[in-house]
């Protein structure tokens, strides 16, 4: 990991999987690499950046989440370390995709 990637809570995601929503944004699978797992609430609405393995930056704002993995739940993050997201991405620099990290701004 980057010396930039380190935030001053230390969360810091991987995105697994990535995919187009049926309707707006994006679909993320995201799995909790370092730090202590935040709360389902403190999620949803919250602004994230993503860094590309590349160094390519992007701001992504979390919408909701997909329920194709199970119901989100704080319990569940903390256990298995994983959450699937919806976000929209609020700048023009390419879509998130499978290796990029994601860190709460």
């Amino acid at each position: 990991m980057s010396p930039e990637a380190t935030t001053r809570s230390g969360v810091t995601f991987r995105v697994l999987d990535a995919m187009d929503a049926p309707h707006r944004g994006r679909i993320l699978r995201l799995r909790l690499q370092s730090g202590e797992a935040p709360s389902i609430k403190s999620l949803k609405g919250s602004v994230l950046r993503a860094v590309s393995p590349d160094g390519v930056e992007c701001t992504i704002r979390v919408l909701g989440f997909a329920l194709f993995g199970g119901k989100p739940s704080d319990e569940r993050l903390a256990r298995t370390g994983r959450v699937d997201v919806h976000v929209e991405e609020l700048d023009d620099t390419g879509p998130v995709a499978l290796r990029w990290e994601v860190f709460p701004t």
